[in-house]
């Protein structure tokens, strides 16, 4: 019997309010929508529940406030196997809520994203004491940037310290301090936050060329990451090393309805990957599988797929049997 990877996840907790559309609607305008729904996500959240429904031993640390939407977020953390002891509830904001406007039309589905965090940034250092005992249990911590900066790079210093690889999704992009990023193991951001973190332009289209995905990295590798890992939507992940960049490209699927928590599901399922023993890249093809899942559903959490989801489109799709071998030993 194989040990389960054990992962912590310190971040944050949304309600999504999610309304769908033909399109976005222009300043000042008004559109008639085609359906709404909520659904419980927040970075945080939908990382831990991807992490748990692949076999990780998965414990969160976040904040929700004392409302309906707390209860309800905590509770699909429970139904998903994720552990919720350390989840904070504050009775001075309301739980954090994502308003999400999703656009089908002519050119695909798109997304656009108000983020108010709310109870999220009532986590603070000094609620995470218990940390100091029981961090080196973990395999790996992941964050992302929906926590007040302090909170994260003080769990970020604290894992670095104690040996246990720190996984970074630094999301919603803000500028981030050479402390935070020399504690990093794992960096992984997508083209707009490559970009932006590192003053390396995008072209037209929002997109990093090769050289420009080297130059971007070099640039955060210069800051003490140790490795950068960048999302790169419909094209996959690139693996950006000194001596070169490795992609991993995603696994095309038609029936693409909600791109939301796609970049979450990938983090959650690489971190699941490695903390079992997989490779980098083998942990990157485990995690565009399990993302191209997740589009094809709507909602975050309720759009992320388990571990024999992601068996069986691998079985399917009949391109990587050795990963499919590792997968069965590992988790």
């Amino acid at each position: 019997m194989h040990k389960k990877p054990r992962i912590l996840v310190v971040g944050s907790f949304m309600m999504d309010l999610v309304a769908l559309a033909g399109r976005a609607p222009e300043l000042g305008e008004t559109v008639i929508g085609s359906g709404f729904r909520t659904a419980p996500g927040g970075k945080g959240a939908n990382q831990a529940v991807q992490a748990a429904l692949l076999g990780a031993v998965t414990h969160m640390a976040g904040c929700v406030g004392d409302d309906s939407f707390g209860k309800e977020m905590v509770g699909a953390l429970n139904a998903s196997g994720v552990d919720t002891g350390h989840v904070k509830t504050s009775h001075d904001h309301p739980s954090g809520v994502g308003h999400i406007e999703i656009q089908s039309g002519p050119t695909g589905v798109q997304n656009r994203i108000i983020v108010v965090p709310g109870a999220n940034y009532d986590l603070k250092p000094a609620d995470l004491g218990w940390l100091k005992d029981e961090i080196k249990s973990y395999d790996i911590v992941i964050m992302q940037l929906e926590l007040e900066m302090g909170t994260t790079e003080y769990v970020a210093r604290l894992a670095h310290d104690a040996g246990v690889p720190v996984m970074l999704n630094p999301a919603p992009a803000a500028p981030l301090s050479d402390a935070l990023l020399s504690n990093v193991t794992f960096l992984s951001p997508n083209e707009t936050e490559a970009a932006l973190l590192s003053g390396v332009k995008t072209d037209s289209e929002g997109r990093l060329s090769e050289d420009a995905l080297k130059a971007a990295a070099a640039v955060l590798m210069g800051k003490g990451v140790t490795n950068v890992i960048i999302t790169l939507g419909d094209k996959g992940a690139a693996l950006c090393m000194e001596d070169g960049i490795k992609v991993v490209p995603s696994v095309k699927m038609t029936d693409v309805k909600d791109p939301t928590a796609a970049g979450d599901s990938f983090i959650g399922a690489f971190c699941a990957g490695y903390a079992a023993g997989l490779s980098i890249e083998d942990a990157m093809k485990l995690a565009v599988n399990a993302a191209a899942i997740t589009v094809c559903g709507f909602g975050a959490i309720p759009s992320l797929p388990t571990l024999d989801k992601v068996t069986e489109l691998i079985k399917e799709r009949g391109t990587d049997e050795l990963l499919l071998t590792k997968l069965g030993n590992l988790l």
